[in-house]
């Protein structure tokens, strides 16, 4: 392995600059968070969509803004709210009175990187709009497809759903992102420099002096790096060892889908990657997981009763199995 790789490592000091360039810019604009950048980076590298939940006032939309504005692509956001209709989304078929023909107005989902700030506020019908497109990388509208670009990236963000004004996202779309992160509250240290920061007038959350570090098309070259990753037969069986306990276990109504040790597998290699590695190890796989799974299972009644949360499930469930030596 050692010696098939060699090359790869090369290519690796300059992933390595890019990708430090990378956290050293979002260091600069939010405070903490490290492992929600971490699992972010890993999930666009991997060529997948995030969710990104947390309450109010954590850094979920500023965080989506500025990995957007690192990537040098066309960025697209769109509020959703309650009376958001799906054409406002997709985009619509306008009637020309000059050519006597009928115009394509594009919707905001027509971009590289497109944010869909708080995605649990509009209703149902809203968000399957985003089912073709999340998939498929594709929108038909009136019988015609239009096909987005090779790199398409959704990043939503969302409140917990136990806030008012908010509607449960299906299952059909959840399992559509590659990862959903958490973020939480930050330490008291880390309050400590966010107040520190505005109180010498330092612009903790402006974007305007962010340049570009990756342009769309060196990160989709990046991307095809994931396929020169080594992983060991072993791992595969690892990842499908934690998935099928998903499907087993007492406390979990609906287990993970075959979609799910994919976005393991795509996700670990890009983590590999992202830690100066050619090759995945069990780190690699235990560190992804939980963002991979955690959106995926719904836990049966008894299990909530007992206050168990799908994160504590998934921790439960990766404890019986081996981890590889």
């Amino acid at each position: 392995m050692t010696q098939e790789n060699n090359e790869q490592r090369i290519d690796l000091t300059a992933f390595a600059e890019r990708i430090n360039e990378l956290r050293k810019q979002i260091s600069q604009v939010i405070v903490g968070q490290d492992e929600a950048v971490t699992l972010l980076l890993t999930a666009i590298l991997a060529n997948g969509h995030v969710l990104i939940e947390g309450v109010p006032g954590v850094a979920k939309t500023l965080l989506a803004r500025l990995v957007s504005k690192l990537i040098d692509a066309r960025f697209s956001r769109v509020q959703f709210t309650p009376d958001l209709m799906p054409s406002d989304v997709l985009g619509t078929n306008v009637f020309n009175m000059k050519t006597s023909e009928f115009d394509f107005h594009a919707g905001p989902v027509f971009a590289d990187v497109v944010l869909v700030d708080e995605i649990n506020r509009a209703p149902a019908k809203t968000q399957a709009a985003l089912f073709e497109v999340m998939e498929e990388r594709q929108v038909t509208i009136d019988g015609e497809t239009h096909q987005m670009g090779q790199f398409y990236t959704i990043l939503a963000t969302q409140n917990p759903v136990e806030q008012e004004g908010t509607y449960k996202l299906p299952e059909a779309q959840t399992d559509r992102f590659m990862m959903k992160l958490t973020m939480g509250y930050p330490s008291i240290d880390e309050e400590v420099a966010i107040l520190q920061r505005h109180h010498e007038n330092t612009r903790l959350t402006s974007l305007d002096e962010v340049k570009p570090v990756l342009t769309k098309d060196e990160l989709i070259e990046l991307r095809q790096m994931l396929q020169q990753v080594f992983v060991d037969p072993v791992l595969l069986r690892y990842i499908a060892g934690i998935v099928q306990q998903t499907r087993e276990s007492k406390a979990v109504f609906l287990g993970a889908s075959p979609r799910a040790s994919v976005a393991i597998l795509q996700a670990s290699k890009a983590h590999a990657l992202l830690e100066g590695r050619d090759f995945v190890a069990p780190d690699d796989v235990h560190f992804v997981v939980p963002s991979v799974l955690q959106h995926r299972i719904i836990l049966t009644a008894e299990a909530e009763m007992e206050g168990i949360t799908p994160l504590k499930a998934i921790h439960r469930l990766m404890e019986k199995v081996e981890v590889p030596k």
